[in-house]
Formats: C-alpha cells, structure tokens, sequence
C-alpha cells in the first residue's frame, strides 16, 4: 500500500469516526441562585493621543478595552465583549483584588492627557458632550453587571504608581450626581474638618485609610514616593484644586468621611500623633498650569 493511500485511508477512518461521535448536549433548564458577573469594576481612562491612533492601539496592538468613546461628536465603539477579557487595566490592584483585567470593563476616552510645559503641566478640559455619552453607557452597564458605585473607578485609582489617568480634570462630581459614581459625605467631611482644625494626622493613618478604602498603598508609616502617588490619585479624584500627593487638613478629612472606620479610630484616640509637612523632604512636582493657560 503507498503512502500516499494509506493517509487517505486514515483520513476517511478519522471522519468516519467523527461522524459517528455523539453531539455534545448541555441542559440548561436549571440555574444556580448563587451567581453574579464576573465583571466586578469598570476601569475609566483617557488615550492620551487622538481617535484614529487610539482606534488603532487599542485595535491592533497588545493592549485594548472592551469600549472606546470618541470626542467631539462622540461615538460609543464595543471593540471587545464584555464576556471577554480586555487587556487594559495591567498590573493592578483594588481592595486587595489584582491584575483586574479579569474581573473588570474597560472605558477608554479619546483625551489628550496632558502637555508639560517648563514650569506647569496643562491638562485640557473634558467635552461635556463625551461625558453624557459615558453617563449613558455606565448606566447602562452597571445596571446589566451590578456593578455598584463605589466600584467605578480611574485607571489612577488602581494603579497609582504608573498611572494619571483620568486626570484632575475629569468632572467625577458630574458622575456622583448622577447616581454612577461614589463620594465623600458631606455632613462627616465638614465634622471632621472642623475637628482637625488644620492638623494633619499620621502618615501611619493615611495609609491605613487609604488602604481600607481600597489603594495599594505602603503601611510603613513614612511619606515616601510611592505613598505620596497614591496620596495623589486619591486627591485627583476627591479634591482636585490641589494634588501634590502631601497629605493636608482637607484631604485627611475626605477620607475620614470615606472610611467611618478609621474616623472613629482617629476621633478615639487618647494622644494622636500629627504630621508635620514642613519636615516633608520630598521634592517638588511641576504644578498644573493655571486656567488661562500660564
């Protein structure tokens, strides 16, 4: 027999025997109560480039997000499915949860970031236009995933050492409004500033809130280069006027009223102990640029 002959033969057999294999049947008549989506956080960024390269990154190279939303006129494009895993949020981490691009959506905006000039960065604003269009798509989304407020979050929050994004200037409140987003209560915040009187508690404490609240954050007790980033992302996003990543007065009492948790452990403490920011030794960042652009 040739070779040749005996490879189709083998051919013709393994079809046959393909053939004859029964199809593979699943009854789903019945589901299990104990469920939910996989899809736990929706991760917001910005391209930092315009629409046609963010199209083709996101596209064509080894990265991408389940929705990319175009400025100017916006335009809501799905490049991937939501029951697939989009490569966008890294290395990460939320609430002690990592590498999140399994178990979140990932919302790409065309945006610009930022421009450094030599004594200020500018960050251009936001197109209110492309902010409705992603209002609609998060309502949208968390009502179909469950996904609850306090788990929309910027690619700043759950990677604070590397990324910026989406920027001080991102309209966060315009979000909480609407019901998509969380932030501080504003009762527990005027209490609390109005106990600090300007002091300024514990880097100890900060980090210990802001890892309750859910950064990846340092727990040494001293202010150094990662935990004044991760004091940053938290100040991009809840009090944006200013975010230099020092920790003051103000920010101690957003997060207070955040984390009710490490209020009351601050509130209750006999001797607490302050920080001081003129002992800070940490070098100065380049400031955003004023309004007007100087």
């Amino acid at each position: 027999m040739s070779h040749a002959l005996r490879l189709t033969l083998l051919f013709f057999c393994a079809a046959l025997l393909n053939a004859c294999s029964p199809a593979l049947i699943i009854d789903d008549r019945y589901q299990a109560r104990s469920q939910d989506s996989r899809s736990q956080y929706i991760v917001l960024h910005y391209t930092s480039s315009g629409f046609e390269r963010s199209l083709h990154t996101l596209t064509e190279q080894d990265v991408s997000s389940h929705y990319l939303i175009s400025d100017h006129d916006p335009v809501i494009y799905r490049l991937v499915d939501e029951n697939r895993r989009a490569w966008h949020a890294g290395e990460s981490s939320w609430r002690g949860r990592t590498w999140l691009n399994s178990s979140s959506i990932g919302i790409e905006l065309v945006h610009p970031g930022y421009i450094d000039q030599a004594s200020c960065r500018q960050w251009p604003p936001w197109d209110p236009r492309q902010i409705e269009a992603l209002i609609r798509l998060l309502r949208d989304i968390q009502q179909r995933h469950g996904i609850t407020p306090e788990n929309v979050l910027g690619h700043s929050d759950i990677a604070p050492q590397r990324k910026v994004d989406p920027g001080p200037l991102f309209p966060w409140q315009q979000l909480i409004d609407a019901g998509l987003a969380v932030g501080p209560d504003p009762q527990r915040q005027r209490v609390m500033q109005h106990w600090l009187g300007g002091r300024i508690p514990a880097i100890s404490w900060f980090q210990t809130a802001l890892h309750d609240w859910g950064y990846e954050v340092p727990l040494h007790g001293e202010l150094d280069e990662a935990t004044r980033n991760v004091v940053a992302a938290f100040q991009m996003r809840f009090r944006p006027a200013r975010f230099d990543g020092i920790p003051d007065s103000e920010t101690a009492a957003i997060l207070a009223a955040l984390v009710p948790g490490q209020a009351s452990i601050l509130l209750n403490q006999s001797t607490p102990q302050w920080f001081d920011p003129n002992a800070n030794s940490l070098p100065p960042r380049l400031p955003p640029c004023s309004a007007s652009g100087d």
